[in-house]
Protein backbone atom coordinates (compact mmCIF):
# COMPACT_ATOMS: atom_id res chain seq x y z
CA UNK A 1 0.00 0.00 0.00
CA UNK A 2 2.28 2.67 1.27
CA UNK A 3 5.30 3.91 -1.74
CA UNK A 4 4.33 1.90 -4.23
CA UNK A 5 1.19 0.29 -3.61
CA UNK A 6 -1.95 2.16 -4.55
CA UNK A 7 -4.42 1.64 -1.88
CA UNK A 8 -3.35 4.44 0.01
CA UNK A 9 -4.26 6.81 -3.00
CA UNK A 10 -7.22 5.61 -3.71
CA UNK A 11 -7.82 5.94 0.29
CA UNK A 12 -8.16 9.24 -0.02
CA UNK A 13 -9.10 10.22 -3.33
CA UNK A 14 -11.72 7.91 -3.63
CA UNK A 15 -13.24 8.53 -0.46
CA UNK A 16 -16.46 9.66 -1.65
CA UNK A 17 -18.81 7.33 0.17
CA UNK A 18 -21.33 8.93 1.52
CA UNK A 19 -25.03 7.12 1.68
CA UNK A 20 -26.57 10.43 1.86
CA UNK A 21 -26.03 13.33 -0.23
CA UNK A 22 -27.74 15.41 2.70
CA UNK A 23 -26.07 14.28 5.66
CA UNK A 24 -26.05 15.51 9.16
CA UNK A 25 -23.81 18.45 8.01
CA UNK A 26 -25.62 20.01 5.77
CA UNK A 27 -27.20 22.21 7.61
CA UNK A 28 -26.65 25.83 7.71
CA UNK A 29 -23.09 26.83 9.79
CA UNK A 30 -23.28 28.93 12.38
CA UNK A 31 -21.12 32.38 12.69
CA UNK A 32 -19.39 30.73 15.97
CA UNK A 33 -18.21 27.41 13.76
CA UNK A 34 -15.58 29.32 11.78
CA UNK A 35 -13.69 27.63 9.02
CA UNK A 36 -16.49 24.45 9.06
CA UNK A 37 -17.27 23.77 5.51
CA UNK A 38 -21.10 23.86 5.12
CA UNK A 39 -22.97 21.20 3.21
CA UNK A 40 -19.92 18.91 3.84
CA UNK A 41 -21.30 15.80 1.88
CA UNK A 42 -22.34 17.66 -1.26
CA UNK A 43 -18.68 17.22 -2.10
CA UNK A 44 -18.74 13.54 -1.73
CA UNK A 45 -21.54 12.28 -3.89
CA UNK A 46 -21.34 8.44 -4.25
CA UNK A 47 -24.75 7.18 -5.79
CA UNK A 48 -24.59 3.75 -7.60
CA UNK A 49 -23.91 4.89 -11.00
CA UNK A 50 -22.09 8.02 -10.57
CA UNK A 51 -19.14 7.76 -13.03
CA UNK A 52 -15.45 9.69 -13.37
CA UNK A 53 -13.34 9.76 -16.33
CA UNK A 54 -9.41 10.93 -15.63
CA UNK A 55 -6.77 11.29 -17.42
CA UNK A 56 -3.28 10.81 -15.54
CA UNK A 57 0.83 11.11 -15.78
CA UNK A 58 2.81 9.61 -13.73
CA UNK A 59 6.97 10.76 -13.58
CA UNK A 60 8.93 7.64 -11.76
CA UNK A 61 12.38 6.73 -11.14
CA UNK A 62 15.94 6.68 -9.25
CA UNK A 63 16.59 10.56 -8.47
CA UNK A 64 18.99 10.57 -12.05
CA UNK A 65 16.85 9.06 -14.30
CA UNK A 66 12.83 10.06 -15.32
CA UNK A 67 10.49 8.43 -17.15
CA UNK A 68 7.23 9.62 -17.85
CA UNK A 69 3.86 7.47 -18.49
CA UNK A 70 0.44 8.58 -19.57
CA UNK A 71 -2.97 6.98 -18.55
CA UNK A 72 -5.85 6.79 -18.08
CA UNK A 73 -8.83 5.79 -15.58
CA UNK A 74 -12.30 5.59 -15.14
CA UNK A 75 -14.05 5.64 -11.42
CA UNK A 76 -17.68 4.47 -10.94
CA UNK A 77 -19.70 3.17 -7.88
CA UNK A 78 -20.96 -0.24 -8.55
CA UNK A 79 -23.03 -0.62 -5.52
CA UNK A 80 -22.08 -1.90 -1.54
CA UNK A 81 -20.73 -5.34 -0.22
CA UNK A 82 -20.91 -6.98 3.32
CA UNK A 83 -17.30 -6.84 4.98
CA UNK A 84 -17.22 -8.13 8.36
CA UNK A 85 -20.85 -7.30 8.89
CA UNK A 86 -21.02 -3.85 7.87
CA UNK A 87 -21.91 -2.59 4.73
CA UNK A 88 -19.60 -0.89 2.38
CA UNK A 89 -19.62 1.23 -0.95
CA UNK A 90 -17.83 -0.23 -3.63
CA UNK A 91 -15.71 2.21 -6.27
CA UNK A 92 -14.44 0.40 -9.40
CA UNK A 93 -11.11 1.79 -11.05
CA UNK A 94 -10.50 0.80 -14.47
CA UNK A 95 -6.34 2.05 -14.29
CA UNK A 96 -5.78 4.00 -10.63
CA UNK A 97 -2.25 5.84 -10.38
CA UNK A 98 -1.55 3.53 -13.99
CA UNK A 99 -2.07 0.35 -11.51
CA UNK A 100 -4.51 -1.43 -13.41
CA UNK A 101 -8.05 -2.39 -11.90
CA UNK A 102 -8.85 -2.29 -8.78
CA UNK A 103 -12.23 -2.01 -5.84
CA UNK A 104 -12.16 0.30 -3.04
CA UNK A 105 -14.36 -0.18 -0.34
CA UNK A 106 -15.78 2.53 2.01
CA UNK A 107 -18.38 3.19 4.77
CA UNK A 108 -19.71 6.19 6.15
CA UNK A 109 -21.34 7.14 9.65
CA UNK A 110 -22.29 10.22 11.28
CA UNK A 111 -18.07 10.89 11.94
CA UNK A 112 -16.53 10.49 8.90
CA UNK A 113 -15.81 8.11 6.07
CA UNK A 114 -13.62 4.99 6.90
CA UNK A 115 -11.80 3.00 4.42
CA UNK A 116 -12.31 -1.32 4.75
CA UNK A 117 -9.22 -1.73 2.14
CA UNK A 118 -9.26 -3.10 -1.60
CA UNK A 119 -8.94 -5.67 -3.89
CA UNK A 120 -6.70 -7.03 -5.11
CA UNK A 121 -5.25 -5.63 -1.83
CA UNK A 122 -1.85 -6.79 -0.13
CA UNK A 123 -0.52 -7.63 3.09
CA UNK A 124 0.77 -4.43 4.30
CA UNK A 125 -2.52 -2.43 3.59
CA UNK A 126 -4.87 -5.81 5.54
CA UNK A 127 -2.89 -4.70 8.56
CA UNK A 128 -3.82 -1.40 8.44
CA UNK A 129 -7.34 -1.41 7.78
CA UNK A 130 -9.98 -0.18 8.39
CA UNK A 131 -9.34 3.77 9.28
CA UNK A 132 -10.67 6.72 9.14
CA UNK A 133 -9.99 9.07 5.50
CA UNK A 134 -12.78 12.35 6.17
CA UNK A 135 -14.13 13.71 9.38
CA UNK A 136 -17.19 15.36 9.61
CA UNK A 137 -17.89 18.18 9.62
CA UNK A 138 -15.08 19.60 7.14
CA UNK A 139 -12.88 22.47 8.91
CA UNK A 140 -10.29 24.44 7.06
CA UNK A 141 -7.15 23.82 8.67
CA UNK A 142 -7.87 21.05 10.94
CA UNK A 143 -5.88 17.74 10.85
CA UNK A 144 -6.30 14.53 12.40
CA UNK A 145 -4.53 11.23 12.57
CA UNK A 146 -5.48 8.35 10.54
CA UNK A 147 -3.06 5.63 11.99
CA UNK A 148 -0.13 4.98 13.86
CA UNK A 149 1.30 1.47 13.70
CA UNK A 150 4.67 -0.19 14.44
CA UNK A 151 6.42 -3.91 13.87
CA UNK A 152 4.13 -3.97 10.45
CA UNK A 153 5.24 -6.87 8.48
CA UNK A 154 6.53 -4.93 5.12
CA UNK A 155 5.98 -8.17 2.56
CA UNK A 156 9.24 -7.56 0.71
CA UNK A 157 12.79 -8.74 1.47
CA UNK A 158 14.75 -5.57 0.43
CA UNK A 159 18.18 -6.22 1.89
CA UNK A 160 17.87 -9.72 0.23
CA UNK A 161 18.64 -12.14 3.34
CA UNK A 162 15.85 -14.23 3.17
CA UNK A 163 13.91 -11.94 5.47
CA UNK A 164 10.96 -9.82 4.98
CA UNK A 165 11.73 -5.95 6.61
CA UNK A 166 9.72 -5.03 9.40
CA UNK A 167 8.02 -1.39 8.87
CA UNK A 168 6.23 1.61 11.00
CA UNK A 169 3.51 3.69 9.68
CA UNK A 170 1.90 6.87 10.32
CA UNK A 171 -0.45 8.64 8.62
CA UNK A 172 -2.57 11.77 8.90
CA UNK A 173 -4.92 14.16 7.21
CA UNK A 174 -5.33 17.77 6.72
CA UNK A 175 -8.45 19.61 5.60
CA UNK A 176 -5.56 22.98 4.18
CA UNK A 177 -9.24 24.62 2.64
CA UNK A 178 -10.98 26.06 -0.22
CA UNK A 179 -9.96 27.42 -3.44
CA UNK A 180 -10.34 27.49 -7.05
CA UNK A 181 -9.52 24.66 -9.42
CA UNK A 182 -8.90 24.03 -13.40
CA UNK A 183 -8.99 20.76 -14.88
CA UNK A 184 -9.79 19.73 -18.33
CA UNK A 185 -13.75 18.97 -16.87
CA UNK A 186 -13.43 22.92 -16.42
CA UNK A 187 -13.08 25.27 -13.76
CA UNK A 188 -14.81 24.79 -10.15
CA UNK A 189 -14.19 27.40 -7.75
CA UNK A 190 -14.03 26.81 -3.88
CA UNK A 191 -13.01 23.06 -4.38
CA UNK A 192 -11.98 21.27 -0.54
CA UNK A 193 -8.22 21.13 -0.64
CA UNK A 194 -7.27 18.13 1.20
CA UNK A 195 -3.32 16.63 1.71
CA UNK A 196 -2.53 13.26 3.35
CA UNK A 197 0.99 12.43 4.81
CA UNK A 198 2.08 8.89 5.24
CA UNK A 199 5.80 8.40 6.74
CA UNK A 200 7.27 5.03 7.15
CA UNK A 201 10.31 3.73 8.42
CA UNK A 202 11.31 0.49 7.05
CA UNK A 203 13.90 -1.56 9.37
CA UNK A 204 16.53 -4.13 7.10
CA UNK A 205 16.77 -7.09 8.75
CA UNK A 206 20.06 -7.94 7.35
CA UNK A 207 21.58 -4.50 7.44
CA UNK A 208 20.99 -2.82 10.52
CA UNK A 209 19.86 -0.10 8.51
CA UNK A 210 16.73 2.11 8.41
CA UNK A 211 14.82 3.56 4.95
CA UNK A 212 12.93 6.30 5.17
CA UNK A 213 9.79 6.69 2.66
CA UNK A 214 7.21 9.44 2.59
CA UNK A 215 3.53 9.67 0.41
CA UNK A 216 2.33 13.20 0.13
CA UNK A 217 -0.89 13.16 -1.77
CA UNK A 218 -3.20 16.40 -2.23
CA UNK A 219 -6.50 16.17 -3.63
CA UNK A 220 -9.65 18.75 -4.85
CA UNK A 221 -13.03 17.88 -4.02
CA UNK A 222 -16.06 19.73 -5.98
CA UNK A 223 -19.02 20.27 -5.06
CA UNK A 224 -21.62 18.34 -6.15
CA UNK A 225 -18.95 16.51 -8.05
CA UNK A 226 -16.65 14.93 -6.04
CA UNK A 227 -12.73 14.54 -6.83
CA UNK A 228 -11.51 16.34 -9.34
CA UNK A 229 -7.63 16.53 -9.00
CA UNK A 230 -5.35 14.89 -7.52
CA UNK A 231 -1.13 15.11 -7.41
CA UNK A 232 1.23 12.57 -5.32
CA UNK A 233 4.92 12.21 -4.65
CA UNK A 234 6.37 8.95 -2.45
CA UNK A 235 10.06 8.93 -1.53
CA UNK A 236 11.71 6.42 -0.83
CA UNK A 237 15.14 6.88 0.71
CA UNK A 238 18.70 5.88 -1.06
CA UNK A 239 19.37 1.89 -0.52
CA UNK A 240 22.77 2.52 -2.01
CA UNK A 241 23.71 5.03 -4.37
CA UNK A 242 20.15 6.65 -5.77
CA UNK A 243 17.00 7.03 -4.17
CA UNK A 244 13.42 6.37 -5.98
CA UNK A 245 11.33 9.32 -6.80
CA UNK A 246 7.65 9.09 -7.85
CA UNK A 247 5.16 11.59 -9.13
CA UNK A 248 1.60 11.01 -10.16
CA UNK A 249 -1.21 13.12 -11.04
CA UNK A 250 -4.76 12.33 -11.99
CA UNK A 251 -7.38 15.14 -13.29
CA UNK A 252 -11.08 15.00 -14.11
CA UNK A 253 -11.74 14.93 -17.84
CA UNK A 254 -15.87 14.29 -17.75
CA UNK A 255 -18.10 13.41 -15.37
CA UNK A 256 -21.85 12.05 -14.52
CA UNK A 257 -23.40 11.96 -11.35
CA UNK A 258 -26.88 10.50 -10.42
CA UNK A 259 -29.42 12.83 -9.61
CA UNK A 260 -29.72 12.93 -5.31
CA UNK A 261 -32.42 11.08 -3.62
CA UNK A 262 -35.15 13.19 -1.89
CA UNK A 263 -33.96 13.59 1.43
CA UNK A 264 -36.32 11.99 3.96
CA UNK A 265 -35.28 14.93 6.82
CA UNK A 266 -33.84 12.35 9.25
CA UNK A 267 -30.36 12.14 10.53
CA UNK A 268 -28.60 8.98 10.05
CA UNK A 269 -27.35 7.42 13.25
CA UNK A 270 -24.02 6.54 14.01
CA UNK A 271 -22.67 3.33 12.79
CA UNK A 272 -22.62 1.13 15.90
CA UNK A 273 -20.13 3.34 17.81
CA UNK A 274 -17.73 2.36 14.71
CA UNK A 275 -15.92 6.16 15.82
CA UNK A 276 -16.61 8.49 18.35
CA UNK A 277 -17.15 12.15 17.65
CA UNK A 278 -14.31 13.60 20.02
CA UNK A 279 -11.30 14.80 19.52
CA UNK A 280 -8.88 12.25 20.53
CA UNK A 281 -7.58 9.20 19.46
CA UNK A 282 -9.81 8.61 15.92
CA UNK A 283 -7.81 5.52 14.62
CA UNK A 284 -9.44 2.49 14.14
CA UNK A 285 -8.41 -0.95 16.28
Amino acid sequence: MPLNKTGYRRALIMGTALLLVCSTWSAPVAAEDAGIIAQSADYFPDLTGNEWHYRGQITEGPLQTVEHKFFTNVSSVTGTKTIKGMTVTVFHDTNPGNHGPSDSFYRRDSVGIVYYGSEPGTPLERQLVPYQIVRFPLKASSSFPQFNRKGLDFDTDMDLDGINEKADAQGDATVVGQESVTVPAGTFKDAVKVEARMYMQIHLSGANRTALGTDVMTAWFAKGVGLVKYVERQELSPLEDRGVVTDIMEELESYEIKPPKASLGRREPSTEGLLADDTGDHELR
